[in-house]
């Protein structure tokens, strides 16, 4: 069977600079950090830490049954989807979704129902969980609700790599329509790991940003030699994936094109990344995709502002880029809108799609002093104009080794 071609026709998302797609895009384009210092914790065992919250009302897109049955992770997922399928022109077409897949990225689950449960049975001794808990914290209870929510009848499927969760979903997702076996797959990733021992556990590793001194906002500073951490950050993103022929059928407007994905897996340690693997992932799916290293016009790169992490990326990039990668303009959005980790591969991939669609690259901000050893054009502080841009490279690596970077097109015909 002859391999399809897969396009983007609906983008949704729920993230720090809120949830309207093109609004949060000219957000992270005008270079804008959302990055904040909140105090968590309780009396005793509480910090003031950095991070992204989720810019939206959850009491306005969802019923009061909705939130009841529905961790935050889930409601924002929920809601994601509903957006993406509407400008998809796919909200109301029972017909064809009945057919479709769902492929979700989590990285942890409903971390806040979690955390409630436990203290209510340790810190007050009781015995009375709430029977919503199991279903709440399930990782596949974002793909469920949205299964449910919107009749999709097809495979339902959660992908679990750390950060690399959504974006493994959404080139699964790419791979199950280009070689016949769906037309369209609702895919993306969702996150909301924003309770109290979560934070304060991934502030132990000692990868949370710390503050500078100009402020929260300049805290996350990926490639610069200050850089600390970074900040982490809860939302979702869900792309709504197609083959050609049902887009033409349907006369949807694409918009953009998914031409390759790659995986790899370091085996090589559980939270140090491996130059190998990531090089291993970003060759294969330009191979896949079919184009040369030079064709790639922009790099989104996973760039977490850690000490190892950006120099092993920035090493793996060059290794695949070759001389290519002293031209190619690398950014982190990671910079300002955190992380967020399961979700970081849907949002950067669709921040990803609508560079390429519409010429303009996103900068990395707050870096002021780059690393010696971090030496590429990492677009620093301010957006670009780039009206050539046809092909992008979008990157993410996650905690267990696993790698995923996905190639996308500007649609030309």
């Amino acid at each position: 069977m002859p391999q399809r071609r897969v396009l983007v026709t609906g983008l949704g998302f729920v993230t720090p600079h809120g949830d309207q797609a093109d609004r949060i895009f000219e957000r992270v384009y005008a270079g804008e950090s959302v990055v904040q210092k909140v105090h968590m914790g309780r009396e005793g065992v509480s910090a003031d830490v950095l991070l992204a919250r989720a810019d939206w009302n959850p009491d306005a897109e969802l019923t009061a049954i909705q939130k009841l049955a529905m961790d935050p992770v889930a409601q924002m997922g929920f809601v994601a989807a509903r957006q993406a399928l509407a400008q998809a022109g796919l909200a109301e077409r029972a017909d064809l979704l009945a057919h479709a897949g769902v492929y979700m990225g989590c990285g942890l689950g409903g971390a806040s129902t979690y955390e409630h449960g436990y203290e209510v049975y340790f810190l007050r001794g009781s015995r009375r969980i709430k029977p919503t808990v199991v279903p709440r914290v399930m990782p596949n209870a974002p793909a469920a609700h949205i299964s449910m929510g919107y009749g999709i009848k097809g495979p339902s499927l959660t992908y679990s790599v750390a950060c690399t969760s959504s974006a493994a979903a959404i080139g699964e997702a790419y791979r199950a329509i280009r070689d016949g076996y769906l037309q369209c797959v609702v895919a993306g990733g969702t996150e909301a790991m924003l309770s109290n021992a979560v934070v304060m556990a991934w502030e132990a590793m000692g990868v949370v940003a710390k503050e500078h001194p100009d402020g929260p906002a300049a805290s996350v500073r990926p490639f610069d030699v200050a850089r600390t951490g970074f900040a982490l950050a809860e939302g979702a993103a869900v792309l709504i994936l197609e083959s050609e022929e049902r887009v033409r059928e349907r006369g949807a407007r694409p918009l953009g094109e998914i031409v390759g994905y790659g995986s790899s897996s370091d085996a090589f340690n559980l939270t140090q990344p491996s130059r190998e693997g990531q090089a291993h992932s970003m060759r294969a799916a330009l191979a896949d995709a079919g184009v040369p290293p030079e064709a790639v016009g922009y790099v989104n790169a996973h760039a977490t502002a850690t000490k190892v992490g950006d120099t092993v990326e920035v090493q793996a990039i060059k290794d695949t880029f070759g001389a290519h990668a002293s031209r190619v303009p690398v950014s982190s959005t990671k910079s300002m809108h955190g992380h967020l980790v399961g979700a970081a591969g849907a949002v950067e991939l669709g921040l990803t799609l609508m560079a390429v669609a519409q010429g303009r690259i996103p900068p990395t901000v707050n870096l002021t002093h780059p690393d010696a050893e971090c030496d590429l054009d990492f677009v620093p502080g301010h957006g670009r104009e780039a009206p050539g841009l046809e092909y992008a490279l979008s990157n993410s690596f996650g905690f267990g080794g696993s790698n995923a970077s996905l190639v996308v097109r500007r649609i030309t015909d």
